[in-house]
């Protein structure tokens, strides 16, 4: 069978292939996307619109848990796992198919199966019908990542549950632990400790959600164990021991083993990259620890062949595959494009409360050299939060002392992952804090602790 020729072939169908097929296909490109199983990939399907109906549900609840504090009154409510799991499932259908029709009305060409590189410019598909050959000048890689597993730990689906299970649980846990306390192992912990599930969250790293600013850390485990969670930093699970309906975890805490019982452990301690049955080691793509290697404009160092998303490396976020896919079409048809910054991304977590943040941590300034002028502003003094019934939280800035450029902004509270943009934008312009300062804020707003966190950084703060 003759093989069927595009200008371009992308390689999964995820936030950065689908999106990446779409921009090029404006562009003019005759353009293939190969999916071996959902459109809008592990993101819409698997990962971040599914947990997220889930962590609505569980934020409706815990509402009507304290209905009383509103002056309203609520009797005999309760939830049913079975219809939450379901109304997430159809989210995350209902998004899955609008992928499928964007890229039917974009005129782009979807091949079902999975996908190798066979050879320069040619890429072989196995579908269900056999085998399928596709030639491209342009091959664009964007075959995400999947959890890691640890040996030892691995997923069983009954006791052990990955992101999957854990999304479509067969039974609400009892006393449940999460190995990993990232934004996947916490938004899981939330969900299901909101829920009523006795949660346990061990990290190995010196505090949970490692990778955020230390102040925003704190703040978001304090909340956590007043909700009732158990959180154990600097701890490792060595083994588990399964049994029938129980898991006695082996966790290793100041050179000292101590044994727990659970019903039901979640394993979030990362993730891998699908690199495997790929061909690129015949190709002479270099890979390391999972991920392949790009420079800034996600050009793998083949000619024509690139690679964006969480193949790509780290942050491992939707949104910086969706840039990279757009970046990568344009630079293909030509146009200018401009490399994605990974310290302009913004990363958010929908744990209660929620947490985001963007740009360099004051730790990470430091480190880095700069003078620096931090600025705070707790949600207790904003006069929304408290109408909202959440004077729990913080705003955090980083300025540069000398130039007054906006080096990194952290929040924890309510709805902080909606207002997180407004700091992005403001670095993407090249904000200084004299633009932020004279920049007018609506009131009453959450958005107004944005404002008083800069004033803050210069000793001009007015309601704190």
């Amino acid at each position: 069978m003759a093989a069927k020729s595009f200008d371009v072939v992308v390689i999964g169908a995820g936030p950065g292939g689908y999106v990446a097929a779409i921009r090029a296909a404006q562009l003019g490109l005759n353009v293939a996307v190969v999916e071996r199983e959902h459109l809008g990939g592990i993101c819409l399907n698997w990962g971040c619109i599914p947990t997220k109906a889930m962590l609505r549900s569980a934020e409706v609840y815990h509402l009507m848990e304290r209905a009383k504090d509103f002056g309203l009154s609520a009797d005999k409510f309760g939830y049913d796992i079975d219809a939450v799991v379901k109304r997430s499932r159809g989210v995350a259908k209902q998004l899955s198919g609008g992928v499928g029709h964007l890229l039917k009305k974009n005129k782009v060409t979807v091949v079902m199966g999975a996908a190798k590189l066979a050879g320069k410019g040619k890429v072989s598909v196995e579908t269900e019908k056999g085998s399928e050959e596709l030639q491209a000048k342009n091959i664009i890689l964007a075959t995400g990542a999947r959890a890691r597993e640890l040996p030892g730990l691995e997923a069983d689906g009954d006791l052990v549950w990955t992101y999957k299970h854990a999304l479509q649980p067969p039974r609400m846990p009892k006393k449940l632990l999460v190995i990993g306390s990232g934004a996947i192992g916490i938004e899981f912990a939330s969900f299901y400790n909101t829920l009523g599930a006795d949660t346990t969250v061990v990290e190995v790293m010196d505090r949970v959600l490692p990778v955020e600013d230390a102040e925003i850390s704190a703040f978001a485990k304090k909340q956590f164990e007043k909700q009732g969670m158990t959180i154990m930093e600097k701890s490792t699970v060595k083994s588990l021991d399964r049994a029938k309906g129980k898991v006695t975890a082996h966790i290793e805490r100041g050179g000292k083993v101590e044994k727990h019982e659970f019903d039901t452990v979640i394993s979030a301690v990362g993730i891998v990259g699908n690199v495997e049955g790929l061909g690129l080691e015949e190709q002479g793509v270099k890979v390391d620890r999972t991920h392949v290697v790009t420079d800034a404009f996600c050009r793998t160092g083949v000619d024509g062949l690139y690679a964006i998303g969480d193949i790509a490396g780290a942050p491992w976020l939707a949104h910086k595959a969706s840039h990279e896919g757009v970046m990568v079409a344009e630079l293909i048809a030509g146009k200018h494009a401009h490399p994605v910054k990974p310290e302009s991304i913004a990363g958010c977590t929908y744990c209660h409360p929620q947490v985001a943040s963007v740009g360099y941590s004051e730790a990470k300034a430091k480190e880095l050299g700069y003078k620096v002028k931090v600025g705070r502003f707790p949600f207790i003094g904003n006069g929304k939060a408290i109408a909202l019934g959440e004077p729990e939280g913080l705003v955090k800035t980083v300025f540069d002392a000398k130039t007054g450029e906006l080096l990194g902004a952290h929040m924890v509270g309510a709805e902080v992952t909606e207002l997180i943009q407004g700091y992005v934008v403001g670095r993407q312009l090249e904000t200084t804090e004299e633009d932020l300062m004279q920049t007018v804020f609506p009131h009453p707003t959450l958005s107004e602790m944005m404002h008083e966190a800069v004033l803050d950084a210069y000793g001009r703060a007015i309601h704190f």
